[in-house]
């Protein structure tokens, strides 16, 4: 069975379609199968204390709240993407942070549509997502196993005939290498009887290929132009270099399996 590689930008692109294009090149050559991105409602996404706290950042001194929007693609961006990814025939697809979101990707022809770690608990966001008719693949990071069990519930309450993959995740950023417990992709298959991945947040590469050994049929990575950008995710992202590495490693023990 091929394994299905996810390069995730997510926000790395720091509102900048240029960037995005460039990691979406990077995601095609490396050989990647999909690039993903995160969307939001900064309104609804960002609490209402956090608001209008001040913070520095690359464009100045602004809210909290300004700067989600700043850093947020709207439709004439992913509409963009869109035809930009056709043209380099590569897939993409994005995580929805609130409902509007859902709503907003569900007018794109997008493979799956990906429940980050933070929002496993939202069974209202998990149940629109099933009722798109969509591919929905869910994040464990911060999870207990009840709370796992209560998200695939709703999604076989909501469709039995739903197609879903589970991720195993450490959502520290970056995820210290004894943290990362790649037993427990082993313990979901046997627990869920479905298609389990992994998500890594860790530094290295070496942990992330090797969880194809443990049965991980998907794999998803956050990926940057350089680990000194700007944003919370960089530090945790793989370069151009090591991306390229990374899905050459997963595809060699792919074959060697």
């Amino acid at each position: 069975m091929k394994i299905f590689i996810i390069a995730e930008i997510g926000i790395n692109h720091n509102g900048d379609i240029n960037i995005a294009k460039k990691l979406i090149d990077i995601a095609k050559v490396s050989g990647c199968d999909v690039v993903k991105f995160q969307k939001r409602n900064p309104d609804i996404c960002v609490p209402e204390h956090q608001k209008k706290v001040m913070r520095d950042t690359p464009w100045g001194r602004m809210t909290y709240l300004d700067y989600k929007y700043k850093i947020e693609f709207g439709k004439k961006e992913y509409d963009e993407i869109d035809q930009y990814c056709k043209e380099r025939i590569i897939q993409w697809t994005a995580s929805p942070w609130d409902l509007d979101s859902l709503h907003f990707l569900n007018q794109y022809h997008v493979p799956f549509i990906k429940i980050p770690s933070a929002l496993l608990t939202n069974l209202e966001l998990i149940q629109a997502t099933v009722q798109t008719g969509k591919k929905i693949i869910v994040s464990t990071g911060m999870s207990t196993l009840q709370e796992i069990d209560e998200a695939i519930n709703m999604i076989k309450k909501t469709n039995k005939a739903a197609d879903y993959a589970i991720l195993h995740c450490n959502s520290s950023y970056p995820a210290p290498t004894n943290a990362l417990n790649l037993n427990c992709i082993q313990t979901f298959k046997q627990r869920y009887k479905c298609e389990i991945g992994y998500s890594g947040h860790e530094f290295g590469l070496t942990t992330t290929i090797a969880s194809i050994c443990l049965g991980a049929t998907i794999i998803e990575r956050h990926i940057t132009l350089d680990r000194t950008m700007w944003g919370t995710d960089q530090m945790c992202s793989v370069e151009p270099q090591g991306l390229i590495k990374l899905v050459r490693g997963v595809r060699e023990l792919n074959a060697a399996l």
